[in-house]
């Protein structure tokens, strides 16, 4: 059984078990409940809203980390305006602990 779910704006395939990195959802330690957008368990797929409304897919957060470093350079041209910038995302690492239909 696997469902995909929607956090921050993404959303992702996950199955139980799996760990994975998602924008920032909770503190250290705490269990997270994900939003299911579809739920599918061998033959068997559940899209609709009323049908999810008994699905729950919770995930517990392992850790906090950094992602990749975005580099930006803005430049314009004779009037010596020149700025650098760097962004690097704070993601929380979660473990998807039950997916249950309910």
């Amino acid at each position: 059984m696997y469902a995909v779910v929607a956090t921050g704006g993404k959303q992702y395939k996950v199955e139980q078990g799996q760990v994975l990195e998602v924008e920032r959802v909770g503190a250290i330690g705490s269990d997270v409940d994900l939003r299911p957008v579809l739920v599918v368990d061998g033959s068997t797929v559940l899209s609709s809203p009323s049908d999810l409304e008994s699905v729950s897919v919770s995930a517990k957060v392992i850790d906090e980390v950094k992602g990749p470093k975005i580099n930006g350079f803005v430049y314009k041209n004779a009037s010596n305006n020149r700025r650098r910038w760097g962004h690097r995302q704070t993601l929380a690492r979660i473990e998807i602990t039950s997916i249950s239909k309910g």
